[in-house]
């Protein structure tokens, strides 16, 4: 099995709300003239990380797992029968549609993959941005149907003010939305079901209203005000069954300790510097992502950066 890490090349979405904030800060590449979301660590055929260099390069993520066998993924990762988490970076230059992600149970028997628990990390925000994250009291269900309908949602919804830092943890039936002005790290599950119940009235580029999934939202939303968000205790920002997820701050030197039961990935938020792991050294730099393989040992970091660091 490979031991070394792997740098990874991020397959880039354009969707209408994007900005270019991925493209000049972060170093993303595209054609198109807008990146809303950069997919840091994913095997989802919807958009796959490509090994940038080395010994795998030009790999898609899924290609260098089966070559290098499940043991890279480390022995928590065994428990599930796909690879967990997908990792993004999303520049929201506006409002994302109002939407809500199925469990595992209705994704699977309706979708046929898996459903989507995520955090969100918050890189930065313009002054006075807000997210929307579950509702601010219960509703019933003929209620939640008829407020879609008169396009009064957004009444019921709460309305979070945010700050450069916070974390946002969110189950599987949570109604939220990334609104204008925020920039995030996302770790999610694995799985790209989303359905969008209020999308501001816009069309698609193709001058069409964007599909939205009204009934199955209703079945999978849940209708009750969604716990407070608690604060990150430590350097964890949010952990369940499919991912942990810390916050790396690198200040000249920084051992980061690696372990059979996870691989680790790491998504540079800011700054540079440098990573080495069995001799191999990998320059790093504010949007560089990084697969490291399971194993016993640790890896060290230098240079001034800030990191998001997942594991299984």
């Amino acid at each position: 099995m490979n031991t070394e890490p792997i740098m990874l090349e991020a397959p880039v979405k354009d969707y209408i709300w994007g900005g270019r904030r991925l493209i000049d800060e972060f170093g993303k590449h595209t054609d198109a003239g807008k990146a809303a979301e950069s997919w840091e660590l994913s095997t989802h055929p919807a958009g796959e990380s490509i090994v940038s260099y080395g010994e795998f390069a030009g790999m898609k993520l899924s290609e260098y797992i089966e070559r290098n066998g499940k043991e890279c993924l480390g022995k928590n990762a065994a428990r599930f029968d796909f690879f967990p988490v997908l990792i993004k970076l999303i520049d929201a230059k506006d409002n994302l549609s109002i939407q809500v992600h199925p469990d595992d149970e209705y994704a699977m028997r309706v979708e046929g993959e898996y459903g989507k628990t995520e955090m969100w990390y918050i890189v930065d925000c313009d002054e006075g941005a807000y997210l929307y994250y579950g509702l601010n009291r219960e509703v019933t269900k003929e209620e939640f149907s008829e407020r879609i309908k008169n396009n009064t949602l957004l009444e019921i919804l709460n309305k979070v003010r945010i700050s450069k830092g916070d974390v946002f943890f969110i189950p599987s039936g949570t109604i939220h939305a990334i609104c204008a002005g925020t920039l995030i790290c996302e770790v999610q599950q694995n799985s790209n079901t989303t359905y969008r119940v209020y999308d501001y009235g816009r069309t698609g580029a193709d001058g069409k209203p964007r599909e939205l999934h009204i009934e199955k939202a209703i079945d999978v939303a849940r209708l009750s005000p969604s716990p407070a968000q608690k604060k990150a205790e430590g350097n964890v920002l949010a952990s369940c069954k499919y991912f942990t997820v810390e916050k790396v701050l690198c200040d000249g030197k920084y051992e980061l300790p690696l372990g059979a039961d996870s691989f680790r990935s790491l998504v540079i938020t800011n700054g540079s510097g440098e990573l080495t792991v069995n001799g191999i050294t990998l320059k790093l730099r504010k949007g560089s992502s990084i697969f490291i393989p399971a194993q016993a040992g640790h890896a060290e970091l230098k240079g001034e950066l800030e990191a998001i660091l997942t594991r299984v």
